[in-house]
Parts: C-alpha cells; structure tokens; sequence
C-alpha cells in the first residue's frame, strides 16, 4: 500500500472515504467535517491550498448563497429538505452527508487539478 504521503490529494480523501473509521474514529458528517477542516488549517499553516476555495465551489453547485461555512453548504446539497443540527442528524441522514460529502470532496479536487495541470 502506497505511504499516505505518497498520495494525491484526490488519492488520499479517496482513502479516507474507504477507510473512514481509521482516520476519524466513528464515520458522522461531524467527524468528517472536524477532520476535514484540520487538513485545511495544516495546509493553510504550511503553505498548502488545502481546500481554499471550496465554499465558493459548493455555491456554484447548488446554484444559490448562504451564510453557511462550507459544511453547511454540503448539508443544503445533500439534504435538500433541511436539518435541525449538524450534531444530531438522523443515522440515515448522517450517513448520506458523509457520502455526498466525499463525492463532492472529489468533484472540487479533481476540477482544482485540472485548472492547475500544464
């Protein structure tokens, strides 16, 4: 198995999003977003793009603003009919954002990598 920081951005989230548990302990959106905004705050300390411009995407692709941060976004797209907190989503609920999540995770990076490729 290739050493994590071997890996592509797209590769490693790919990782994380086969093996949550391992990176995150209990797989919630919660955690997910907790261990996604470390990365961010590790590459932003470090020089990192990290995911600088993420929100601005998830705008873009739900086709309207808000004052969310950006997991609040992702929470608009995958659960149209609403919640009532980030902490207390239903199982099914919970589950289905961490999907989306990733899946959008890696539509964003892919796009970044290739507005970035020569």
């Amino acid at each position: 198995m290739t050493p994590d920081s071997e890996l592509s951005e797209r590769e490693y989230f790919a990782r994380v999003r086969q093996y949550p548990d391992l990176f995150v302990g209990r797989a919630t959106f919660h955690m997910v977003v907790a261990f996604l905004t470390g990365y961010d705050q590790h590459a932003a300390r470090h020089g990192g793009a990290g995911l600088d411009g993420l929100r601005e995407w998830l705008f873009a692709r739900r086709g309207k603003e808000c004052d969310h941060a950006w997991p609040g976004v992702a929470l608009h797209i995958a659960l149209p009919h609403g919640w009532r907190h980030i902490h207390e989503l239903p199982p099914e609920d919970d589950a289905r954002a961490v999907e989306v999540l990733f899946r959008l995770l890696d539509e964003f990076l892919a796009e970044r990598e290739t507005a970035q490729a020569p």
